[in-house]
């Protein structure tokens, strides 16, 4: 393993400061300031809400409705990722705005993200720091960075019928 690398979610776990930039097709630049934290979930009946404890998301967890909210490991730990803050339009208004995903770890070094309703979004690692996502006719590319770690980012490029922005993500340690 390569030093100072993340291979485990304690890397991830706790609070971020968080800039990010969308650069639209058009020149457009939408900013994004806040802050993410990633925190431990308690149990399995806590997927979903703020909580910051051990635990697990279960595999085949059933929401309110019945429906099987996702395909999560059974028996893995979970960080909870929330971030919060404020987007300014390139017409100067300030809109808040607030993501929700799942972090969780099949095996050392490989990191798995999911959808706040735990759908499966994508996987990754240090040693391969790229992923893509499809979404209907929309196509999801992102290469993370963490040659600076503990400073890291994440590249986003997303082109569609209707998208077409490149989205830049930088965090540092809160």
């Amino acid at each position: 393993m390569i030093k100072n690398l993340p291979y485990t979610l304690d890397d991830f776990a706790g609070r971020w400061t968080l800039s990010r930039k969308i650069i639209q097709r058009n020149g457009d630049v939408f900013t994004f300031s806040g802050q993410a934290e990633f925190s431990w979930l308690e149990d399995k009946e806590e997927v979903g809400k703020d909580n910051a404890g051990t635990g697990y998301i279960g595999e085949n967890n059933i929401g309110k409705e019945g429906k099987d909210k996702g395909k999560a490991y059974k028996g893995n730990l979970a960080l909870a990722y929330y971030e919060k803050g404020e987007v300014i339009a390139p017409n100067g208004s300030v809109m808040p705005a607030e993501r929700r995903y799942f972090w969780q770890q099949p095996q050392t070094g490989l990191f798995e993200v999911l959808f706040d309703d735990e759908r499966y979004f994508h996987t990754f690692s240090a040693s391969n720091p790229n992923a893509e996502h499809l979404c209907g006719d929309d196509n999801y590319v992102v290469r993370y960075d963490f040659t600076a770690w503990p400073v890291w980012r994440s590249t986003w490029q997303v082109n569609g019928p209707r998208k077409d922005y490149t989205m830049v993500s930088e965090y540092s340690p809160a």
